[in-house]
């Protein structure tokens, strides 16, 4: 019989689906002896725990579900977040409660994508949940701490999944080549296709048998094994794991920032690739170069900030995916510029010196004068006008009298801030009205 006229038309990934624990492949962390998944998955009847399971795409949140009912003879019962709502979930209460009146089951719900239930739809849960009527199990990819409401938190146990190994992939594809409930063995894998297979995997179980039965129909059809060039043909291309909304997105746009601080070009333009192929919005990695421009590099390179803004303008104006160009463009110049965070140790020094409530009144001479009556009450008065000195800076003292001795910025010796380090010591010996030596040289080279 065809490995195509099984009696089960279910995708290969369903029917793969590991049947007890022992065939759960990655996940020996969370499957210690004595802890509640394990009871659960032993078969425990008396184990009465809710869990959410956290992990990526692939890693086994549903199976783990699915054998959690099985082994404790449960009811199971499938609700998405994305497509269920508060009645639902009361229905499948209600249901659960009838069964535990009548004939003692108990059920197991598993809600998919719990995170995007609301808070109102989460707390639906929580009867439920506190007495009993159903074991909840939710899978979620982002992190409870943040998507799932405190009360539902603290009521339940968090077990961490991991991202499947490549080890762990070829051990699962290898299965799925030789099982009846697979493809029997009627179609060979070599290395090279196995290798490139479980590269685009990504770490998804439920990604490598998909590609592995899409690619098992085209070599069946030419009469072949299944080589990296058919595995290559039947991905079309590697789907990028990024979920725009979750945890991957807070990391990869993290690391995309770093590699940038941290001058590493190839990083940064690597991140840069997978949000771009992720379809994350250009507009939004462009806003992020901008802020690191003058976060990270400030007054050592003043045209990064230049290129950044003119990359967040050329985004918006020629679009996708054309404004990959721009971006890398951006990416590579901040990457590569001199580092300096004086600018933002800077505002950072003075909003925490306004925040602290200090900062006395503005000096007299600095105060609007034009006003009628405003010179009659001081204000204005013995103000000097720089362009009206030789050295186009007065001798005065700007800030207010209690913080007349803070400094705030302080110019690195990195790339251009070196200059402006100078520039600064002369400026700040005019202010004191000291006479000294050196002259910050003009455009021409000149001094001036």
């Amino acid at each position: 019989m065809s490995i195509f006229e099984n009696s089960s038309t279910a995708p290969l990934a369903v029917r793969m689906r590991p049947k007890n624990a022992s065939e759960l492949v990655g996940q020996n962390n969370i499957l210690k002896d004595g802890s509640p998944l394990r009871r659960l998955l032993d078969g425990d009847k008396n184990a009465a725990v809710s869990i959410l399971l956290w992990g990526p795409p692939g890693s086994g949140k549903t199976t783990i579900a699915q054998m959690i009912a099985n082994a404790t003879s449960r009811k199971f019962v499938e609700l998405s977040a994305i497509s269920s709502g508060v009645k639902d979930v009361r229905e499948v209460i209600t249901d659960s409660k009838d069964s535990l009146a009548i004939g003692g089951q108990n059920t197991v719900l598993f809600i998919d994508e719990v995170h995007r239930f609301n808070k109102s739809q989460q707390d639906a849960l929580l009867p439920a949940v506190e007495n009993g009527w159903v074991t909840l199990v939710a899978a979620t990819t982002e992190n409870p701490s943040f998507s799932i409401n405190a009360p539902l938190l603290s009521r339940s146990i968090v077990v961490r999944l991991e991202k499947l190994q490549e080890e762990d992939l070829k051990s699962l594809v290898q299965r799925a080549l030789q099982s009846p409930y697979g493809l029997n063995g009627e179609v060979v894998l070599d290395d090279t296709g196995l290798d490139f297979l479980v590269r685009l995997a990504g770490g998804d179980a439920r990604h490598a048998l998909t590609l592995l039965e899409a690619a098992a129909g085209i070599a069946v059809a030419n009469k072949s094994s299944i080589s990296e060039e058919i595995v290559s043909q039947a991905a079309q291309h590697a789907i990028v794991h990024y979920d725009k909304d979750g945890d991957q997105h807070y990391d990869i746009i993290s690391a995309f920032i770093k590699s940038m601080r941290g001058s590493d070009v190839d990083a940064a333009l690597h991140y840069l690739a997978r949000m771009i192929a992720a379809g994350e919005d250009p507009r939004f990695i462009a806003r992020r170069i901008v802020i690191l421009a003058s976060e990270d590099i400030g007054m050592a390179d003043p045209t990064a900030l230049q290129t950044a803004l003119a990359a967040l303008q050329a985004v918006s104006l020629i679009g996708m995916p054309e404004a990959s160009l721009t971006l890398a463009h951006a990416v590579i110049h901040a990457a590569l510029a001199p580092k300096s965070n004086a600018v933002a140790v800077a505002i950072e020094r003075a909003i925490t010196d306004v925040n602290q409530g200090k900062g006395s009144d503005v000096p007299a001479q600095l105060r609007d004068a034009h006003y009628a009556g405003a010179t009659k009450i001081g204000h204005g008065g013995g103000y000097q006008y720089p362009h009206d000195l030789p050295s186009g800076v007065a001798s005065f003292v700007y800030l207010p009298a209690d913080l007349r001795d803070r400094t705030y910025y302080e110019p690195s010796d990195h790339g251009h801030e070196k200059r402006w380090a100078d520039i600064l010591t002369h400026i700040k010996s005019l202010l004191k009205g000291e006479s000294v030596g050196f002259a910050p040289e003009s455009k021409e080279g000149k001094a001036q």
